[in-house]
């Protein structure tokens, strides 16, 4: 070897240790530098409000975030997403998983190269370092309980969602079924989908999902009044839904007479509130999963891991929205958003 080559030789090993270094997670600087992605699991309303959580947390903590939307809602344009902002060189991730039994294996192969926590959908079995999130389960028991609470008499219920496949959505459906039918709590329930269910007067008819298709959210609600003349109840459980039931009850003459139970807080699910359309919505506090991902990922790039939840998942009180709290937490939606229109 040419002793003039040794030089550029021992300079290049010594850039190539850094980079390596650079990659682990833990090692990010005071604030300055840091690099954190907040991955949603879609396009939706209730996914600004949760960027806005992000933004004001990027601002009070120093680092920089990037707010990803994937589009289509595909386990695969997902993977792509974080799969670019690796290379990009983010430091962490905060992700929904769209698929959390399927991209077990790919998140777990991320830990390696960022800090990983999931939000709003888990990956239970996934190796990251923590949830922020409502309890799904009892959530879906709130959105439950307002049905049973304005149908004394019980009657034909059916559940509309975007996808079975998300943590949230199987925890949020079985708790709807449970409180619907009197059940006592238990979490790690689970009612197949073509199961008979009926029980404390309700008969839950059918759970339908679109894949986070609007067009086929409304189809759904359509095909299912024509298929059950009797039914009494719905409940949505994706932001859109409660609005796509709202449509397709004012097509079929029949809004009014279909309690409408609902989750988060579309400016339609509210406007249904305040109508007395729509019964009331479980929000799950969006804004939090952005603040909270940002504040504990800072943390973990900085090496703290007093960051972390106790027990690995951090808990945020969901809000059941009546008209009679409504005005309230609408002024408080608009705060939050403003807080994060610093960006």
């Amino acid at each position: 070897m040419p002793h003039s080559a040794r030089p550029l030789l021992a300079a290049l090993s010594l850039g190539a240790t850094l980079l390596a270094a650079a990659c682990q997670p833990g090692d990010g600087g005071e604030g300055d530098g840091v690099r954190i992605a907040y991955v949603s699991n879609g396009v939706d309303p209730f996914w600004d409000v949760a960027a806005a959580g992000a933004r004001a947390a990027e601002a009070e903590f120093g680092v920089d975030v990037e707010v990803v939307f994937p589009s289509p809602a595909t386990a695969e344009v997902q993977r792509q997403k974080v799969q670019d902002l690796l290379v990009r060189g983010v430091d962490a991730v905060a992700i929904s998983p769209v698929d959390a039994e399927n991209m077990t294996p790919f998140l777990d192969s991320l830990t390696d190269r960022v800090h990983l926590i999931t939000h709003d959908s888990d990956a239970p079995k996934s190796k990251r370092r923590c949830f922020i999130g409502v309890d799904n389960y009892e959530a879906g028991r709130a959105c439950g309980e307002l049905l049973v609470e304005a149908l004394p008499g019980g009657g034909e219920v059916a559940i509309f969602v975007g996808r079975l496949e998300q943590d949230n959505a199987r925890l949020r459906r079985q708790g709807v079924i449970d409180a619907l039918l009197g059940r006592s709590s238990d979490a790690t329930r689970s009612d197949a989908v073509d199961a008979a269910l009926a029980g404390n007067g309700f008969t839950i008819v059918a759970t339908r999902t679109d894949d986070f298709d609007a067009a086929r959210a409304k189809s759904n609600v359509e095909d299912t009044l024509v298929k059950y003349p009797e039914l009494v109840g719905v409940a949505g459980l994706f932001a859109y839904n409660a609005p796509a039931c709202v449509e397709a009850l004012k097509g079929a003459g029949r809004l009014g007479e279909v309690a409408i139970a609902s989750f988060d807080e579309q400016d339609a699910t509210l406007d249904g509130i305040a109508a007395g359309h729509v019964l009331g919505t479980v929000s799950q506090n969006p804004f939090q999963y952005g603040y909270e991902s940002v504040r504990i990922l800072k943390g973990l790039c900085e090496g703290d891991e007093s960051v972390l939840p106790e027990g690995g998942t951090l808990s945020t009180p969901p809000t059941v929205v009546r008209k009679d709290n409504l005005e309230a937490f609408r002024a408080k939606l608009k705060a939050d958003i403003a807080a994060g229109s610093g960006k």
